[in-house]
């Protein structure tokens, strides 16, 4: 079976404080995207055999994908062992902030359980996913928006009525979200750049990641500073811990036009593409 595997953008994070077991308390919303790799899944039968393969040679391929972890998994808790082949797709880039990986997990989850006959239930796949990464149990969800507390694996469905076109923007470099959280506490604004929430009828958007991730990466708030610029921007913020900015425009038209521009701006080494919630 063939599936979607959505990109998701965070329209505002903020982050509580530092948790006893060394994760932060967030509060988030996320959004899935029309941009999104596609995965194939295999049930082979019996054996103990999984083939994975990907169309993007830096992406790993033995067990530290998230792909392969969501299937271990997904054997361990149902007590199945069977050979699988999994191609991944990928139209996501890595690093970015778009969820990539754990969008990948969630997909291999599902896609596993609705080929053995759909063993476990959803709120199963969501616990499972929990276990794989924060960003997961997102994906296990179908509606286009979910809120996310605790670490971001407490995933509640939202009414999300809006169509957004936006342009995402990831420069050459990817940003590990790990080092990002670590540097939260101690990171300082910088000035003359907006961190202050963006006032939209979806929401109020900030990232406070961006203020660890805007000191060290100056292309980043330069870029964010530009795009509020631009006359089609409506709100322009970081997803996730980055390294992809993204800007929300009144049409797909003007996103494409945002696009074209960026390209020009950034260089030749950056990723743009123009895509919409949903």
């Amino acid at each position: 079976m063939t599936f979607h595997s959505p990109a998701k953008i965070n329209l505002w994070l903020r982050i509580l404080g530092k948790r006893p077991d060394g994760f932060h308390e967030v509060q988030t919303r996320l959004c899935r995207l029309a941009l999104g790799d596609t995965v194939e899944i295999e049930l082979r039968g019996s054996g103990r055999e999984v083939a994975l393969t990907c169309s993007d040679p830096t992406v790993p391929l033995d067990e530290s994908n998230l792909a392969m972890k969501a299937l271990r998994a997904f054997e361990k808790r149902t007590g199945r062992k069977s050979s699988w082949r999994i191609h991944l797709e990928k139209k996501i880039p890595a690093g970015a902030g778009l969820g990539g990986g754990s969008s990948n997990a969630a997909t291999v989850l599902k896609g596993a359980n609705e080929l053995a006959g759909s063993p476990l239930t959803r709120a199963q796949l969501i616990e499972l996913g929990a276990q794989i990464g924060s960003d997961v149990p997102c994906f296990i969800l179908e509606s286009p928006a979910a809120d996310g507390a605790g670490r971001g694996e407490q995933v509640t469905e939202v009414e999300f009525p809006w169509q957004l076109p936006l342009v995402l923007i990831k420069p050459a470099f990817p940003i590990p979200t790990p080092w990002a959280y670590q540097r939260w506490a101690e990171s300082q604004e910088l000035p003359g750049v907006l961190y202050a929430p963006q006032l939209c009828p979806w929401g109020a958007m900030s990232n406070d990641l961006e203020r660890p991730v805007f000191e060290k990466y100056l292309m980043l708030p330069a870029l964010k500073t530009w795009l509020l610029e631009q006359g089609e921007v409506r709100a322009a913020l970081m997803s996730g811990s980055g390294s992809t900015m993204f800007a929300i425009t009144e049409s797909a038209t003007q996103a494409v036009d945002v696009a074209e521009k960026a390209r020009e701006w950034c260089g030749e080494t950056t990723w743009v593409q123009a895509t919409q919630v949903g």
